[in-house]
């Protein structure tokens, strides 16, 4: 019974682990995962009891809370009738661009699926046709009955997501990836910044690339708390200041206050500081930006009418923003987490006093600044064919603004993770809440559009982190370990047409992150609906000399690593390890095409054969990891490391100035230019294709 409870909530009751082997869930975990689902039980003896009120409570619900039509081809929406309804129900659909069409149904006249009894009570299901041809968008359509009214949000989508023309098979876009935290330059202050980001995007502009990538850009906790994560940012929706350009600030530029603080010897001192140290300091460096940017925000909002009026424009359309400014400078005051706030304010309700309106200026001005910002920097790129490729992470901090803001569309009795594998033997515990599948579904995904939205207004292409998780995700129930956790069911077909109608709302290129142990299903739905896959050197090895590396598949993105995975020299350091043939399979492999002149095992020579056979492939992407091209052996980041290692902080060993003008750098980005550039023009003549750049311009579907 408590297996047929877990189906009932989308809890799955085993799974199959990284080396094929069936794991079936505790009953602990089940019972575990369903409270923190919402199911009303405690224990066993709840089980009987608590499946009475799932199945009762899923034929009450008169119809599901969304559905799908593909390419405006018509769609249904299935009923269920309990005895009696036999009156007429009105039926409103509002368009998303405004229209309304009104008509009304008979129930009992709708075609008949099935009739269910459930405790002893005859259920119809019916289905109710929609109108085909329907235009893309989110449109709503009422179902009025006397004593009732249910909304359902049809999303009308593309079958398959956006996708540049490809000038050739599979495209050939190429571009480089480095953190922005990592990213340094001689003005910068001891970090990377937008400018920085822009800079990096026209020196590969100059080389011929497409784009330049880095890890998420989104607002983190940098004082009281602190939590530096990109992947456990305090929210999706708004964007890290500590990134943010000062120089093009206009009140940095017209401030005398500013110029004097700025000028100080002491602030010169600890810039300098900031500067040299091989690490980023992140308490440090944002305590000495927020200094320069609270003296520009009182600027701002006391003596430049002009920008106030546009600031103010700005929030009047964008209430959200100055939500998150109080919640921002509540924490702040309080210096605490929400979880650890007065009844009221933990529930959603600030009101004047919870917070200082400085703080709240301060925060509403950094995230306008940071819009337009990243607006010049999207700009200017498409302007000159070119793109970011940003990452939009799968959570939020727990202690963060959307669970706060958002709490319902979350399961927080739970943490995503994942179980336990070659690598961590202990499973993973990610500490962010999950979404809940059914609530997210209950408010129209409102919440997943509006952080989709965020990125693709800036991106030309979106790394979709974890993307089994449109599918299913791992949770870990609070008070167990994450070697305890159980899968989730999704709605992935959902989730894929939001991702398509976006996807071409933006012009933008979808990318799905899915290394390590994925289910067949997930890549094929990903292929069936234009979700480009990742071809990640390490993972796709087999040390086989015959066959050293499995073929690239066409449409991916390719890779020689990730931020989670040690650097190339590292890899290849440990590859050397292995005895005989198996350490020379991939050298021998890359002789046998062509890309090294002798089979040598040397890391740098074994590293640029890589990136050229991936250059020459099928990949629609490449991209470079530019710590790969000085033999770097650290990683960004190493998974499961709890302070030892320094995560999400280790600058890059040379600064933008010097790697830009490293003649083998030059000389290798040079050669994966002319390989991409020959296979675009081969493409070409084969396939009449345009030589136009591979990111277009933003359009609406």
């Amino acid at each position: 019974m408590l297996h047929r409870l877990s189906r009932l909530h989308g809890v799955e009751t085993a799974y199959r682990d990284a080396a094929g082997q069936r794991r079936q869930a505790s009953p602990d975990s089940l019972l575990a995962a369903l409270r923190a689902l919402g199911a009303p039980l405690e224990g066993m003896d709840d089980v009987p009891e608590a499946i009475r009120e799932r199945v009762k409570e899923m034929w009450e619900r008169f119809c599901e809370p969304v559905a799908v039509s593909w390419d405006g081809s018509p769609t249904g929406i299935r009923l269920r009738l309990p005895p009696g309804r036999r009156g007429p129900v009105g039926c409103r659909m509002d368009f998303e661009s405004g229209e309304v069409l009104r008509w009304t149904i008979h129930p009992d006249r709708l075609p008949l699926l099935k009739t269910v009894q459930v405790e002893g009570v005859n259920y119809e299901l019916r289905l109710l046709s929609l109108p085909g041809n329907l235009p893309p968008g989110y449109h709503r359509i009422t179902l009025d009955m006397p004593g009732q009214k249910h909304e359902v949000t049809v999303i009308s989508a593309p079958r398959r997501a956006y996708a540049p023309p490809a000038r050739g098979p599979g495209g050939q876009a190429w571009g480089v990836f480095l953190p922005l935290y990592a990213l340094h330059s001689a003005r910068s202050w001891g970090a990377g910044d937008f400018g920085d980001l822009e800079s990096l995007l026209d020196w590969v502009r100059r080389l011929g690339g497409n784009f330049a990538g880095t890890l998420p850009l989104l607002a983190s906790f940098l004082d009281e708390p602190f939590e530096p994560s990109p992947y456990s940012p305090v929210s999706r929706l708004f964007w890290n200041e500590f990134y943010l350009d000062i120089d093009r600030v206009e009140e940095f530029r017209v401030s005398p206050e500013v110029r004097e603080l700025t000028g100080s010897g002491a602030f010169l001192e600890e810039i300098d500081a900031l500067r040299k140290a091989p690490l980023v300091d992140y308490r440090r460096g944002m305590a000495v930006k927020r200094r320069i940017l609270e003296l520009c925000a009182i600027r701002c909002f006391n003596e430049s009418p002009g920008r106030l009026e546009a600031l103010r424009r700005w929030a009047a359309g964008n209430p959200a923003a100055v939500d998150y400014a109080r919640f921002r400078a509540a924490v702040e005051k309080r210096r605490a987490a929400w979880t650890e706030w007065p009844h009221r304010m933990r529930k959603g309700i600030l009101r004047v006093g919870d917070f200082d309106p400085g703080a709240e200026r301060y925060h509403l001005y950094v995230q306008w600044l940071a819009r337009m910002q990243l607006r010049d920097l999207s700009d200017r790129a498409r302007q000159r064919g070119q793109a970011l490729y940003l990452d939009l992470p799968l959570g939020v901090s727990k202690s963060g603004y959307d669970v706060w803001r958002e709490r319902t569309a979350f399961v927080l009795g739970a943490s995503s993770g994942a179980p336990p594998d070659a690598f961590f033997s202990g499973g993973q515990d990610w500490g962010i809440p999950p979404l809940h599948p059914e609530r997210i579904r209950d408010q129209g995904y409102r919440y997943y559009i509006a952080c989709l939205r965020n990125h693709l207004s800036y991106a030309g292409s979106l790394r979709l982190d974890h993307v089994m998780g449109l599918h299913r995700l791992y949770l870990v129930p609070g008070g167990l370990t994450a070697s305890e956790g159980v899968y989730v069911r999704y709605h992935a077909e959902e989730f894929y047409a939001i991702l398509a109608l976006e996807s071409h709302r933006h012009r933008a290129l979808l990318v799905g992150e899915d290394l390590g142990t994925v289910p067949g299903r997930v890549r094929t739905a990903m292929a069936s609906h234009n979700i480009q896959r990742m071809y990640v050197l390490p993972f796709e090895y087999t040390a086989d000399p015959r066959r050293a590396l499995r073929p690239v598949p066409a449409g991916a993105l390719a890779a020689l690593n990730t931020h989670d995975m040690p650097p190339f020299a590292a890899f290849w350091l440990q590859t050397g390890k292995k005895p005989g043939r198996r350490r020379l399979a991939l050298p021998l492999y890359l002789y046998r095409r062509g890309r090294l002149a002798v089979p040598t095992s040397g890391a740098k020579a074994v590293m640029r054969a890589c990136l050229e056979y991936l250059a020459a492939g099928r990949a629609r992407i490449l991209l470079v990891n530019l710590e790969d091209l000085w033999l770097e052996t650290a990683p960004q980041n190493l998974p499961g490391s709890t302070g030892e290692y320094p995560n999400w902080s280790r600058k890059a060993r040379y600064s933008l100035e010097e790697f830009s003008r490293d003649p083998s750098v030059l000389e290798t980005l040079r050669e994966i230019n002319r390989l991409r550039t020959a296979r675009r023009i081969t493409g070409r003549r084969k396939t009449g294709s345009s030589a136009r750049g591979l990111f277009s311009p933003k359009g609406r579907c």
